[in-house]
């Protein structure tokens, strides 16, 4: 009697938890849609009359509450940094000329030829069109000016209240994410540094900086951070913020009611070059995603399949679109520490999305192919962020668990790819 009485209260328990993420996550979807209308080219906050953030809390958070019981863990509250990129193609290393050719062929039909070549890799003609990014240059010099810069404004505007909008003095702004612990802000930067390391470059630049009303960058917002109750030498990260951007529907090939992404030409063929760029990077995003096991993006879409339908026709969570059409990867805090710790929940839905694709970026695995064979990813991710970060030490690193598990991803990624090879390639 007591099994059974337990076991329907663990059945009401996750009931209730599921009710709750339905309810908080329409609130914040609204809310970030609301956001994105009402802001300004060049950036700015919301009315004085809007609420930025309607709750701190989200479903992702609540999972995480009996881990929280045992060791300290870095819950996921609900955030949407509305980052991006602010008009961003001057600046990122383009040729302006040779921008606006590749511009008019994105929004022209398909060219001649494959959108794939050696059975599974997205062509190079489609590479050749694909819009940079955050090219290494932009990155780095962004990184360098953020060091300096003095902070005059913290504001609501980049998700939930313990994250803030700052402006710098120059007029340009970044968003600072104060984690509820350091797990979300070695999540969200170690996640930006394995990008690089796989040459991924949709996610915007970021630094870490610590809080101190003594110092240069935050002394004048100093009674700010007192209200705030950020904590004096607290490590925070800065991203870059950008405007102009707008939501992203998942592509009907990675819903549920089809088949995939897969390298059959005659699946291919009828898509426009604007939609083939679009699915070139939602590979890489799901690469990316499955390796850091972040579930907050595509992974909790397909969890909420279970009682909202019609969730992949809505906006995707932490995925904006620039003008140009690179899609931006945003707040990535789930990532790597935090999505390791919560991997036994999610990781059903990590391999389905993963098994849904088969054709890929062929600098990516590359990439992922070298991690496999050298058997260093730790090592080589270790060094590229203390290279990269001063604030590396005070900030800390993967524990010897999580570098095994990322690892252990890199291998089950690399033998995915060797399945779709061997399912797809001329013999």
């Amino acid at each position: 009697m007591r099994a059974l009485s337990a076991n329907l209260f663990s059945l009401l328990f996750l009931c209730a938890l599921a009710s709750v993420f339905y309810v908080w996550s329409a609130l914040e979807s609204r809310l970030e849609r609301h956001k994105r209308r009402v802001s300004t080219p060049g950036g700015g906050s919301p009315p004085q009359g809007l609420p930025v953030d309607l709750s701190a809390k989200t479903f992702r958070a609540l999972l995480a509450v009996p881990l929280a019981q045992k060791r300290r863990t870095g819950a996921r509250l609900g955030a949407r940094n509305i980052t991006g990129q602010p008009d961003a193609a001057g600046g990122r290393g383009d040729n302006v000329n040779g921008e606006k050719r590749r511009s008019a062929r994105r929004e022209g039909p398909v060219e001649s030829g494959s959108p794939v070549d050696s059975g599974i890799f997205w062509s190079e003609w489609l590479e050749d069109l694909l819009p940079v990014g955050f090219t290494e240059e932009y990155a780095r010099a962004w990184r360098k000016k953020a060091r300096t810069s003095r902070v005059v404004k913290l504001e609501p505007g980049c998700g939930r209240i313990s994250n803030q909008l700052a402006t710098f003095a120059d007029g340009t702004k970044a968003c600072v994410r104060y984690g509820i612990n350091a797990d979300q802000v070695q999540g969200e930067t170690l996640t930006y540094y394995l990008a690089t390391l796989l040459g991924i470059t949709n996610l915007p630049p970021l630094i870490l900086s610590q809080l101190s009303g003594d110092s240069e960058q935050w002394r004048g917002v100093r009674t700010r951070i007192c209200g705030l109750q950020w904590a004096d030498r607290a490590v925070v990260s800065l991203t870059q913020w950008i405007s102009n951007l707008t939501g992203v529907v998942t592509p009907v090939p990675l819903r549920q009611e089809s088949s995939g992404l897969h390298p059959v030409p005659e699946e291919l063929r009828g898509r426009t070059t604007a939609e083939l760029l679009e699915l070139m990077q939602w590979s890489d995003l799901i690469v990316f995603d499955y390796l850091t096991a972040n579930f907050d993006r595509l992974v909790s879409n397909l969890f909420s399949l279970q009682w909202d339908p019609r969730v992949m026709e809505r906006d995707t969570n932490n995925l904006l679109r620039a003008p140009r059409g690179d899609l931006v990867f945003i707040d990535n805090e789930a990532g790597l520490v935090h999505g390791f710790r919560v991997l036994s929940m999610w990781e059903k839905y990590h391999s389905t999305v993963l098994s849904s694709v088969c054709v890929f970026r062929r600098r990516t695995t590359q990439r992922v192919e070298e991690l496999h064979r050298r058997r260093d990813c730790r090592q080589r991710l270790l060094e590229l962020y203390r290279d990269s970060e001063p604030l590396s030490p005070e900030l800390g690193y993967l524990s010897e668990e999580h570098a095994g598990v990322l690892q252990d991803r890199i291998d089950r990624l690399y033998k995915h790819i060797l399945h779709c090879k061997g399912k797809y390639s001329q013999p």
